[in-house]
């Protein structure tokens, strides 16, 4: 079938009633004439390119299988797609708020369900703080150095080594002392 014109509604429509029979060589002009009107469509409800062009497919796929229920008589090929493509986009927003006041709802739920205290929380994570901070008081300068750069600094064994201009097995001695002692001062059981 030649390519239509979307300046020939006439056309349009007969090419639109043509694809009722399920002839996929008929639909080929029509998605082409009607699909960038469906895109242009929902793009000015949506404002989102991604959501637009799912709401064309979407649109584009229901012309094809409802391409028997086209009447022209009611209206042009082109409004007919257009209009189904306001209703979808329409629907896709109204769907996406409903869905994140659900979240939100969720979310609220699970925060006052289970008597989430941020200050409780705050307090909880300060006297923990203190207590490591005074624990750390408590280890040797060579310990202290070499557990701050590993667990607080994120260096390896090696490069605490280099740091420190000590040898990889006396750094690892010093962070299991300095770690043995944090854990009886903080009064940590073994597990």
């Amino acid at each position: 079938m030649p390519p239509v014109r979307t300046s020939e509604p006439d056309a349009l429509d007969a090419a639109l009633a043509a694809c009722a029979g399920g002839d996929p060589e008929a639909f080929a002009p029509v998605y082409d004439a009607l699909a960038p009107a469906a895109f242009g469509t929902a793009l000015s409800v949506l404002r989102d390119d991604d959501h637009a062009a799912e709401v064309t497919q979407e649109v584009m796929v229901e012309v094809w299988q409802t391409a028997v229920r086209f009447d022209a008589s009611r209206g042009s090929a082109r409004t007919w797609v257009v209009t189904m493509a306001r209703r979808r986009a329409v629907d896709r927003v109204r769907s996406e708020q409903s869905r994140r006041v659900r979240d939100q709802k969720d979310v609220d739920g699970r925060l006052a369900g289970s008597g989430h205290d941020v200050v409780v929380e705050e307090v909880e994570r300060l006297l923990e703080s203190a207590a490591v901070r005074r624990c750390l008081g408590s280890l040797t300068q060579t310990q202290r150095d070499a557990v701050v750069r590993a667990y607080f600094g994120g260096l390896t064994y090696r490069e605490v080594a280099a740091e420190l201009g000590a040898a990889v097995p006396t750094v690892k001695s010093r962070i299991r002392d300095g770690l043995l002692r944090l854990r009886d001062c903080l009064g940590v059981s073994r597990g």
